[in-house]
């Protein structure tokens, strides 16, 4: 498995990953309204332009993650390449990185029902907070988790 950043070519396997994460793995925890709104074109809107790091084996993206600033925007692994330890390895990246920008607390945003989501980061060494927002782009309950970084 490979780590590199994302091409401009990369947006269909992006795509991929994340509408296969959105429809299989968050079925479980977020509304069927939901989950039947996100469309590829919605898909394609959410990702364009946005780099982001991906994991890739055999020339097919398996896993992505984004991050700027203070913050790990997100992290998706194809359900087909989950328990493989390529969810942890895509998140110490991202903690890498904004590490190596300067950044000494990141935080993270994760739908407050999804609770392997928050159950993977608490192994990873991130602590919910309290925090809570409602973001319109969703219009669901996230809770943001801390780690300290240096």
């Amino acid at each position: 498995m490979r780590l590199r950043p994302t091409t401009p070519d990369d947006l269909d396997g992006i795509v991929e990953v994340f509408l296969a994460c959105w429809r299989e793995s968050y079925a479980r925890v977020l509304p069927e309204r939901l989950v039947s709104a996100m469309s590829t074109e919605r898909a394609r809107e959410l990702w364009t332009g946005r780099p982001a790091l991906v994991a890739e084996h055999d020339g097919r993206i398996r896993g992505l993650t984004r991050f700027s600033g203070d913050t790990v925007h997100s992290l998706y692994v194809h359900p087909a390449a989950q328990g493989g330890g390529l969810g942890a390895r895509l998140l110490g990246a991202a903690e890498s990185g904004l590490s190596s920008a300067g950044v000494t607390t990141a935080f993270l945003w994760v739908f407050r029902g999804n609770l392997p989501s928050i159950g993977f980061y608490r192994r990873q060494g991130w602590r919910p907070e309290g925090t809570e927002r409602v973001t319109p782009e969703f219009g669901e309950p996230e809770l943001r988790l801390t780690k300290v970084l240096a």
